[in-house]
């Protein structure tokens, strides 16, 4: 069963044909394998450790040592391998901190070389693995053919799919942004492995085609890589629209194209500010009187966006590394607090490389434009996935950090170690996996709670119209729209509806009964004032009862003696008949 199940986990990962263990060979020098386990209910599932230790031990004896990346972390202590480990770990489906690289290739390129210094024995390997033993395992083995073998980006790439993905069931490293970090490693080699850190500034985020409901946020790497921290949520003050009428905003016909991906892209090129992206330069736009609204406008409580959206933070965004991600989420409202996320996608980039770093001698630009379009972003989980279009392209506009202009900006210059340098690994993360390593992590489509914090978060509309009924209509049929807590969205003024008075005194109860609509006259005991009120329309019996009124005190009234009966009416007969109600 134990063995079923590690199949199905495993899915389109080979497996290796001797040990059946969920692992390949990507050289004879460089093992991928999944992560393993020596606790229930993970080693169900997961390679056994104890018998990926006993296979290891088997085929090289004393010559093998692990490179672990899991920042959520390992799931067995470093003794059940021998302390024959290293330790740099980072959060899952995301390209790793790039000062990480040069200590990553130099640790496992010295471990090769001093295992050929010696004469006879077994073969020494590396042995590379994170969760899955695929995204950043991949990453890091490409890394190394690439840097330290001499291998071009897409030999390594198909030679890693080759070995650890089964026939037809896609690529090994297929995470856009962990194969963008593999082109930056090919730029890094053939510049001399020399990487410059810098701390970073946002100086604004361009979309185009934004779409309804999109929350835009910064995110970078803190405590050595192993957590994503949130450095900024653009609210809708930080917003400023310079172009309306952009896709998305024709209701359902623009729903399903949006899903299927049939958004017309000549869309994108006909934008009057995509100009401004000419030459790496970015100047700030002027709103559009007819297009658009400005983010210091009235805010009338609709979230208006556009075919162009500039974000602009209102205090400083400086992330600590040159390793930026920019994270979507498009969300639509649903009532009783509950919100309904239907998009999700993000995007790294390193400002080094973007900056042109390897090629002017690791003096890179201290400003640029990294640009990309949505087709071309991290989906859901390290998947293609991401739901409904929330925007078609995205410029992020970002400059150097210089806390002290004049006196020289603060560089952190990063030399791969030499053969036979020291290599300095990372603090492991917590192997029993108590990890929180990413603001975003379980992101996922469909219904969420929605917090009132998210109040003031831009969830930009695409439609252009500030009138009630242009909101309506671009909400999804059979939701209720609603506050940011959730509370319904109606139409009224609270301002003209009964207010409660604070010192008001606790009612009697016969000042509530009188206040009741549903009594009649002839209810007994209503209350003094109503029964004074009712004496003057009314004589009352001494029992509390109205007398009795003659029929033909009304206009155009009958005696009683002269009244017909349902016979004379012609109305025919009724019968009475017994029914059974069944509850």
């Amino acid at each position: 069963m134990a063995s079923l199940l590690r199949q199905i986990v495993a899915g389109p990962r080979s497996r290796h044909p001797e040990a059946g263990l969920d692992l390949c060979y990507v050289t004879p020098f460089i093992i991928a394998t999944s992560g393993p386990s020596g606790t229930y209910p993970q080693r169900a599932y997961r390679n056994p450790l104890d018998q990926l230790v006993k296979f290891l031990d088997y085929k090289h004896g004393e010559e093998w040592k692990i490179w672990e990346f899991r920042a959520e972390g390992t799931g067995y202590p470093d003794s059940e391998v021998y302390g024959r480990i290293r330790h740099y770990p980072w959060p899952d489906h995301h390209p790793p901190p790039f000062r990480l690289v040069g200590l990553i290739v130099a640790g496992m390129r010295n471990w090769l070389l001093e295992g050929e210094e010696k004469k006879g024995g077994k073969d020494r390997v590396v042995v590379v693995h994170c969760k899955a033993g695929k995204g950043r395992s991949g990453t890091m083995a490409c890394s190394y053919l690439i840097s330290e073998c001499g291998w071009k980006p897409e030999e390594a790439l198909a030679r890693f799919t080759e070995r650890r993905m089964r026939p037809g069931f896609g690529q090994g490293v297929s995470i856009p942004s962990q194969l963008r970090w593999v082109g930056y490693v090919d730029r890094w080699t053939k510049a001399g492995k020399v990487y410059v850190e810098r701390q970073i500034e946002i100086m604004e985020v361009h979309v185009w085609g934004l779409r309804d409901g999109v929350k835009v946020q910064v995110e970078g790497y803190v405590d050595e890589g192993k957590k994503i921290k949130l450095f900024h949520v653009f609210t809708k003050k930080e917003r400023v629209v310079v172009e309306g009428n952009t896709p998305g905003g024709g209701g359902f016909t623009d729903m399903i194209s949006d899903m299927a991906g049939f958004q017309n892209q000549g869309r994108i090129a006909s934008s009057k500010s995509s100009d401004q992206l000419d030459g790496g330069k970015i100047s700030m736009p002027q709103p559009s009187e007819s297009g658009g609204s400005s983010s210091t406008s009235v805010d009338t409580g609709a979230e208006a966006g556009g075919g162009a959206v500039i974000f602009k933070p209102s205090t400083r965004v400086i992330l600590p590394t040159s390793d930026i991600n920019i994270d979507f989420e498009r969300r639509n409202k649903a009532s009783i607090g509950w919100t309904m996320v239907t998009a999700v996608a993000h995007v790294w980039f390193n400002a080094y490389f973007e900056g042109n770093g390897p090629e002017q001698n690791g003096k890179a630009d201290d400003t640029g434009v990294f640009e990309i379009e949505w087709d071309k972003m991290d989906g859901i989980k390290g998947s293609s996935r991401k739901g409904t279009r929330a925007l078609d392209r995205l410029a992020v506009v970002w400059k150097a950090y210089d806390p002290e202009p004049g006196r020289g900006m603060k560089e952190d210059i990063i030399h791969e170690p030499g053969i036979n340098s020291p290599v300095v690994d990372m603090q492991p993360a917590d192997w029993k996996g108590v990890n929180d390593t990413s603001p975003s992590l379980g992101q996922d489509l469909g219904l969420r709670t929605e917090s009132p914090l998210s109040a003031d978060v831009s969830k930009a509309s695409s439609v252009k119209s500030n009138e009630a009924d242009d909101v309506v209509a671009t909400s999804e049929e059979g939701v209720k729209p609603s506050g940011p807590s959730g509370e319904e969205d109606l139409d009224v003024d609270v301002s003209t509806l009964p207010q409660p008075h604070g010192n008001a005194s606790e009612p009697t109860l016969a000042e509530l009964n009188a206040g009741l609509d549903t009594a009649s006259a002839t209810t007994a005991q209503r209350g003094s004032e109503v029964q004074t009120s009712m004496s003057q329309m009314d004589p009352v019996n001494s029992a509390g009862f109205p007398s009795q009124v003659s029929t033909a005190g009304p206009p155009k009234g009958v005696p009683e003696d002269q009244l017909r009966d349902a016979k004379d009416h012609h109305i025919g007969h009724f019968q009475s008949a017994k029914r059974t109600i069944y509850s």
